[in-house]
C-alpha cells in the first residue's frame, strides 16, 4: 500500500509498505477514504513540531470503511464509514483513571508520537472507531469529526453554555469549530482575526460578531458588547504570549480563559490579574471522548463542516497542499487528502 511519510524537515515521500494485517479480535482493518491536513503535520513537515519523531507517517485526522473485522468486534460492522479517534493512552496513570485520558502521563497521538493514517489502509480497535452516516457524498467530510472533537473539548472545558457571549481569538479552522459548537449550546460568540476573508468565513458559518483587529480596537468594543464587564468566556486559539496575556485583561470577573497553545514562549502576566477576577483559566488538549457528539452535530446539520474545507487534493498531491497551507494561510482553511 501507499503511505505519506516525511522522511525529515521538508523531505516528504509517497512509499511502499506492507499491508497491516488483523492480529487481535478487537481490531478492525480500515481502507482509508480521507484525511484532513492539521496544523501540527505542517509543523513535522517544515520541522518545528518538537513532540514529533521521524522519519512518520502523519496524519491524525482520517477517515476509512471497515473492510474486516476481527472475531470480537461488536460496534462496528463491514462496509461502515467510520471516523478514527488519535487519542492513545495508557488507562493507568492519574489523569487517565480521572475520566482524562486525553492528558495521559504516556499520551500519544496516531501521526505524531506514532504512525497515523494518511495511508490507504490502517489497523487499529475497535474502541478508536465511530461510525458515521452522512451519505456517500459527504464521506470525505468525515475526517474533520476529529478537528471539531477540539472545539467540542473546548466547550466542555469552558462548560459554555447559553447565556454565555464567548470571545474566540483567531478565526482558522480549529476557532471556527470551537464556535459551531459554541452556537449549536446556544451562545452569543464574537470571533476576531486579522484576515477579512476568515472573519467573512466565520460569519457564514454562525459567528454573531466579527473583528478585524487591524482596524477596529478589541477593547474599545468591549462596552458594546459586554455592558463593559468583559468576556464570560475567551478561548485563544492565536497561541501568541500577547494573546495569552490579552485573554485574560479582557476576561470579565468570574469569566474563563481556554488556552490552546503549544509554545513554550513566555507570557507576562501579573498573578493579580487573575486573582482579583478569580478566574478560571485552562488548557484544552485534543479530545476526551467528544467523537460521537460531534458526529450527532454532523448529522443533524448543527455543526457544518463542508464550510470549513476549502481544497480537496488526492493524496499524491499531498506535499502541494502542505505546501499550500505553508504559504498561502490566508486563501485556505481545512484542507483535505483523499485516498
Amino acid at each position: 500500500m501507499k503511505a505519506i511519510m516525511i522522511e525529515g524537515p521538508h523531505k516528504l515521500r509517497i512509499i511502499d509498505m506492507e499491508k497491516p494485517q488483523i492480529k487481535n479480535k478487537d481490531d478492525v482493518l480500515l481502507k482509508i477514504i480521507s484525511g484532513g491536513i492539521c496544523g501540527s503535520d505542517i509543523g513535522i513537515y517544515n520541522g518545528t513540531n518538537s513532540l514529533a519523531t521521524y522519519p512518520r507517517i502523519i496524519g491524525h485526522e482520517y477517515a476509512g470503511i471497515v473492510e474486516e473485522i476481527g472475531s470480537g468486534v461488536t460496534n462496528v460492522k463491514i462496509g461502515d464509514v467510520v471516523a478514527v479517534d488519535p487519542v492513545r493512552s495508557c488507562g493507568k496513570c492519574y489523569a487517565c483513571k480521572n475520566g482524562r485520558h486525553n492528558v495521559c502521563s504516556t499520551l500519544e497521538v496516531t501521526g505524531v508520537h506514532r504512525d497515523g493514517g494518511f495511508c490507504e489502509y490502517v489497523v487499529t480497535s475497535e474502541k478508536y472507531v465511530y461510525s458515521t452516516d452522512l451519505g456517500k457524498d459527504n464521506d470525505y467530510l468525515v475526517s474533520l469529526v476529529e478537528p471539531y472533537s477540539i472545539g467540542m473539548e473546548v466547550n466542555n472545558r469552558a462548560n459554555i453554555k447559553e447565556e454565555d457571549t464567548v470571545l474566540i481569538m483567531g478565526s482558522g479552522p480549529i476557532g471556527c469549530c470551537v464556535m459551531q459548537v459554541a452556537k449549536s449550546r446556544g451562545a452569543k460568540v464574537v470571533m476576531t482575526d486579522l484576515v477579512d476573508n476568515r472573519l467573512e468565513r466565520a460569519k457564514d458559518m454562525g459567528a454573531d460578531v466579527v473583528l478585524n483587529v487591524l482596524k477596529e480596537d478589541l477593547s474599545s468594543k468591549i462596552e458594546e458588547i459586554t455592558s463593559n464587564e468583559g468576556f464570560p468566556v475567551i478561548v485563544d486559539t492565536v497561541c501568541s504570549p500577547r494573546s495569552f496575556e490579552q485573554a485574560v485583561e479582557l476576561a470579565s470577573p468570574a469569566g474563563r480563559v481556554i488556552v490552546l497553545g503549544t509554545t513554550n514562549k513566555v507570557s507576562e502576566i501579573p498573578q493579580v490579574n487573575i486573582t482579583k477576577k478569580e478566574l478560571d483559566v485552562k488548557g484544552s488538549r485534543l479530545n476526551n471522548h467528544c467523537f460521537p457528539e460531534v458526529i450527532k452535530g454532523f448529522e443533524m446539520g448543527s455543526l457544518t463542516p463542508k464550510k470549513l474545507c476549502t481544497h480537496v487534493f488526492d493524496y499524491k498531491d499531498a506535499q502541494h497542499a502542505l505546501e499550500l497551507l505553508q504559504n498561502s494561510p490566508d486563501e485556505t482553511c481545512k484542507v483535505i487528502l483523499k485516498f
